[in-house]
């Protein structure tokens, strides 16, 4: 029976894997979207391993354990395959490390089988397995190095093979202290003369790894400690203690250690520092939140970005490419290997097998839930690894030692289990073990799910940049469907090319280093492709490339013909102009100056947000100047009888004191008391003068081309209003007639310390056939006859078009 269940068990880990092969091998294609490319087969050699050491794990398990536990190996062997692949896909140097280490922990397991299964040898040599491995340990102060080069030299070895001394030492502990409390069963454990021996060793096993730097190792030997005493004598307060003693160590570390404090404030507020000393957690959680319910599919996300990726962030890697699903089910493997291993500590013949499994379960639990809590900010950062699934030969082979003990403990066949007085403790860890688990399962599910959106759209996550050179990005065009931003290349190369930079400021940019800006923000889920096409071909695409569809081309109502002219006519001079239809509120000029090339972001960008005339700011939506009465005579007949209180109870009737509502950035504050006003503010106005006195609903992007409907118009969520009117609107305009000309215009100043603002406004007669227009032209300069020249040219230029 055991058996049969082990083998149908390995045969579905295989088949697991195998498949998670296969994706692997077909990745290339389905990122590139083409059959035409460099498939990836090395894996299949590290597969075809596991393959034969599985087989040879399995053949000797039986013959030697025939009362074994049947889930515990198949629940490892699926943990290393899938490790190992997950380590192949991000270096395949590496991978073909694991494996070899791999094959070195199954043979070990395997010789181990043929010593006595009692494990008495263990129990009889216990002060000398851990003085040998605190010998080791010490060792590396001054043999230690660091495969790295850099960093904290907690490893021996040379010529490209090194072990940390400090993996089996957790073990060995477990091993030592299970088999001391063992021996005392008929003595008080809590008596000193008994606890002083194991605080001591325990204590200088601690203080070896403080000299070291090793602060998750350190940490993991407080929980084994605590466990495997509070399991010998079921007393809460050991916990209680344990808990104190950590909290007071984690204030004092912070306060005096370094590395203590940088941790804990990348846990406490990543965001303060998401690039320097949060770096790696903030990466962490991005390929979590990439990764989303299902995962961007083997080989397609960009796991390699989180640093460490294949030993410290291995569970961030698999979470960025199987999803939440993919994270549950490790969950799950971890959680059958630990539950699996306290029945057999339960069932255990002896107290020193019973303590020695549950303190393997609880070095496994602990060691699992301090990365994947790390990885998932539920804990600070501690460096460890995830038994079985990271990278490091020391790592993998002491669990698979782990392993042997476990198997070999619940290798039950005639005895009786030892007696158990008190099972509480063992529940108690069960359940905190088992808590453990949820947590990080629901916190894998709010990093994934809850907070995705938000942590995508960031401008510091670089996967979208990369998944756009894979995906073509729609373009933005004028009314007329002339291009102005565009994507060429293929993919694998597709990059955004600004054909029409003057318009840079309006338009904006996407840039894997600066962001987004401008209406290539505001409209990105129509260009990425995540809105205005259908729901069944987003999660079709998404489900098998790991991506968005094609993005949408979208039209703007801009005219490139007046544009031209009116970046032409403005040009060194700074300030803005804005032509609208004066009905349909369709802005045809969205002029700002001065302005920036987009496709030098990679040379100039680091210098244009600091640059002196803040080429980056829409000057026409979100400069703010002075309007000093500029509007009054429009809007009052006799200006020097006008109460301030109506005033300002009249301008915010007219929309002054709030943001016109258009897709494109706008955030900003008016102050009444000093109000400062927008061109495109001052364009409603004006439109509604040439309007009857109804101010248009503005809008830039018009329309969306959908796969299947084409050319869509997009809906525009605000409505004209009346807020002149009819009688005094047309009166206004008829008065100020520009002679010889369809159109009426005012031209004043507004000043503001050192700077002078020149304001033109005009706009078409109400009797007009033509196109209602307005008009507005603001520049930061006193030059009257220039606002006047530019306005006529406009002007004439749209009337004639």
């Amino acid at each position: 029976m055991h058996d049969a269940t082990q083998s149908r068990l390995l045969r579905w880990a295989g088949l697991f894997l195998f498949i998670n092969s296969v994706i692997l091998t077909l990745s290339p294609a389905v990122r590139e979207r083409k059959w035409d490319v460099d498939y990836r087969l090395s894996h299949w050699v590290g597969f075809f391993a596991w393959i034969i050491l599985m087989l040879i794990a399995h053949c000797a398990t039986i013959k030697h354990l025939p009362e074994r536990d049947p889930y515990l190996l198949p629940a490892a062997a699926l943990l290393s395959g899938w490790g190992m692949l997950t380590i192949w896909r991000l270096d395949e140097s590496f991978g073909m490390r694991q494996i070899v280490w791999l094959g070195v922990g199954v043979a070990v397991l395997i010789l181990a089988l043929y010593i006595p299964q009692n494990l008495n040898f263990l129990r009889q040599h216990k002060y000398v397995l851990l003085t040998s491995g605190l010998f080791i340990t010490a060792l590396t102060l001054i043999f230690g190095t660091n495969p790295l080069g850099a960093g904290p030299r907690l490893w021996l070895g040379c010529c490209g093979v090194y072990f940390q001394p400090s993996e089996p030492l957790k073990l060995l502990l477990v091993i030592y202290l299970s088999a001391y409390l063992a021996d005392r069963i008929h003595t008080s454990l809590l008596r000193s003369a008994l606890l002083i021996p194991t605080l001591v060793v325990t204590g200088l096993a601690l203080l070896l790894l403080l000299v070291q730097r090793d602060l998750g190792t350190a940490s993991i030997f407080i929980f084994i400690f605590t466990v495997i005493l509070f399991l010998a004598t079921g007393k809460r307060r050991i916990l209680l203690s344990a808990a104190i003693f950590l909290m007071l160590t984690l204030a004092v570390g912070y306060f005096f250690i370094g590395v203590i404090r940088i941790r804990v404030d990348g846990w406490l507020n990543p965001w303060s520092d998401p690039s320097g000393a949060s770096y790696q957690i903030v990466q962490s959680l991005l390929a979590i939140a990439n990764g989303g319910i299902l995962g961007r599919g083997l080989g397609i996300g960009s796991p390699s970005l989180v640093p460490v990726a294949i030993s410290d962030f291995i569970f961030a890697a698999i979470a960025e490419e199987t999803g939440l699903i993919g994270t549950l089910g490790l969950l799950a493997l971890i959680g059958l290997i630990l539950a699996r291993g306290l029945i057999a500590s339960l069932r255990a013949a002896d107290r020193f097998r019973r303590y020695l499994a549950a303190g393997v379960v609880s070095y496994l639990g602990i060691q699992s839930l301090l990365i994947i809590g790390g990885n998932l900010r539920l804990l600070p950062l501690t460096g460890v690894t995830l038994p079985f699934v990271s990278y490091g030969g020391s790592s993998l082979l002491t669990s698979y030692i782990a392993l042997f003990i476990l198997l070999v403990i619940s290798n039950k066949e005639d005895d009786e289990p030892a007696p158990l007085q008190d099972p509480r403790p063992y529940t108690i860890l069960a359940g905190v073990l088992m808590l453990g688990l949820f947590a990080a399962a629901l916190a894998s599910a709010w990093w994934a799910f809850v907070r995705a959106p938000d942590l995508l759209s960031r401008t510091d996550n670089p996967r979208r940049a990369i998944a756009d050179r894979y995906v073509p990005r729609g373009e933005i065009v004028d009314r007329n469907n002339q291009p102005i931003n565009i994507t060429t290349g293929e993919s694998g190369t597709y990059a955004r090319v600004y054909l029409y930079p003057d318009l840079a400021p309006v338009t904006g940019y996407t840039h894997p280093v600066y962001g987004q800006a401008g209406l290539e923000s505001t409209l990105d889920e129509y260009l990425r492709g995540v809105q205005g096409n259908p729901a069944s071909l987003i999660w079709w695409d998404h489900l098998l490339y790991g991506s968005p569809p094609p993005g949408l081309d979208v039209r703007l109502s801009l005219s490139l013909a007046l544009q031209t002219k009116a970046d032409k006519l403005l040009g060194e001079h700074r300030g803005a102009i804005i032509l609208m239809n004066a009905e349909s509120g369709e802005i045809l000029v969205m002029a700002s100056h001065p302005s920036y090339d987009p496709n030098k972001l990679n040379e100039e960008g680091a210098s244009l947000a600091q640059h002196k005339s803040s080429p980056l700011v829409n000057r026409a939506t979100q400069g703010l100047y002075p309007i000093d009465g500029i509007l009054t005579p429009l809007l009052y007949k006799d200006s020097a009888q006008v109460e301030d209180a109506d005033l300002k109870k009249y301008y915010r009737e007219l929309g002054l004191y709030e943001a016109p509502k258009l897709n494109i950035p706008l955030d900003f504050s008016v102050s009444e008391k000093d109000l400062r006003a927008s061109p495109l503010q001052i364009s409603l106005i004006a439109a509604a003068l040439s309007a009857n006195g109804i101010k248009p609903a503005p809008r830039i992007a018009t329309a969306v081309n959908t796969p299947i409907q084409g050319w869509v118009a997009l809906l525009n969520e605000n409505q004209p209003a009346q807020v002149i009117p009819l009688a005094a609107a047309r009166a206004t305009a008829s008065a100020y007639i520009v002679e010889g000309k369809p159109y009426w215009r005012q031209i004043g100043q507004a000043r503001e310390g050192d700077l002078t603002v020149t304001w033109l406004l005009a706009g078409a007669l109400p009797d007009w056939s033509g196109a209602p227009l307005a008009l507005v032209v603001a520049l930061e300069e006193d030059n009257i006859s220039l606002a006047k020249y530019i306005g006529n040219e406009i002007f004439d230029a749209a009337v004639n078009q």
